[in-house]
This record gives C-alpha cells, structure tokens and sequence, in this order.
C-alpha cells in the first residue's frame, strides 16, 4: 500500500467514520488528495422550526468535508477555524453534497473551500476554513 493510500484509508475510516459522523449519518462518497466529497441525508430530527435542514447540521457537514480532506496530506490536521454562509434551502429526505477542496497548503496551515449542493447541483451552502497541520505521521 502506498503513502498515499495510507493516508486516504485513514481519512475515510478514521475522520470519516468518526462516532459524530456515524451518528448523524455523514458518508464518504469521494476521496483523493487535498479533496473529499461527503453526503447526507436531512431527516425529520435535523430540521429547524420551519421544517428545513438545521444550520447546525450543515455546518457539521461542512467541517467533516474540511476535516476528511485535511487529513488526506502527510500531516494529520485539525480544523482549527471554519465559517459558513447559507444561500438555499436544504429540505428533509434531499440528498445533500458538501465537496471540500484546497485553495492553500502552507507547512502547517491550510486553507479550504467547502460547496454544499442539492442533486440538482444548487448551491445550499458556501463555507470556508482553515487546517492546522501537526508533525508528519511516523
């Protein structure tokens, strides 16, 4: 197995599979270097008083995407900063996206990108943060 590959095994099953994730059914759907996509599902207990997508359950989905990618480079990364615009509504039972790439990679910060779409590829979500990167693996 290479480098690479070790470091996105870690990243889908550790990062992403961690006991949040898990628990608001956040999945992996793609994975490569300094990139993740990561999907989920709005269910009738994630929904805000006028019946859509909480902006806190969005906001997860945003930093697990950020959190998922970070950790696909040679340095294991915390997201150590992150905020989030909400343009569109996310409504129950619609598959949400969240793709989350690089626009910077410094030593030990990092800085993403994350887009929140609807299968009809609409924008639900912009937000944006940033990685701290610790010693590299051993």
């Amino acid at each position: 197995m290479s480098e690479l590959d070790k470091r996105l095994a870690y990243a889908r099953e550790a990062v992403g599979g961690d006991p949040w994730a898990r628990f608001l059914g956040l999945k992996v759907e793609e994975l490569s270097e300094a990139r993740a996509s990561i999907s989920f599902v709005p269910g009738q207990n994630h929904l805000n008083a006028v019946g859509r997508a909480h902006g806190s359950v969005l906001y997860a989905l945003a930093d697990q995407a950020m959190a998922v990618a970070a950790n696909t480079l040679e340095r294991p990364a915390l997201v150590v900063e992150a905020r989030i615009s909400f343009v569109g509504k996310a409504e129950p039972g619609v598959k949400l996206v969240a793709e989350a790439r690089a626009l910077d990679l410094g030593r030990t910060l990092s800085l993403w990108e994350v887009r929140i779409t609807d299968p009809d590829g609409r924008l639900v979500a912009l937000a944006g943060g940033r990685g701290y990167h610790a010693a590299p693996r051993a």
